[in-house]
């Protein structure tokens, strides 16, 4: 996992006013863990899409809500390596 990511994940949602104590890769993004809501989602999505030139569609923002921090590093960082990688 892309530490680097992770790391402006956590202090994303620390601008967004969330608590970040406790918060790892494993925590869920949704209800069952950092509780962000839709409107937080798409905010955290588009603050993502802005850093790492990488974009989500309006129903992947939803469905990060079941996710946790460390499967949304490792789809960032999949298709930021994937915009990287000249078209063959």
């Amino acid at each position: 996992m892309d530490d680097a990511i992770q790391q402006f994940i956590i202090e994303s949602l620390r601008e967004m006013n969330y608590d970040v104590d406790g918060i790892d890769a494993s925590t869920q993004l949704g209800p069952r863990g950092a509780d962000l809501k839709s409107l937080s989602l798409a905010e955290l999505a588009i603050r993502v899409e802005d850093e790492y030139g990488v974009k989500f569609g309006e129903e992947e923002a939803e469905e990060l809500a079941g996710r946790t921090v460390g499967e949304f590093c490792a789809i960032v960082a999949e298709r930021r390596d994937a915009a990287k990688t000249p078209a063959e």
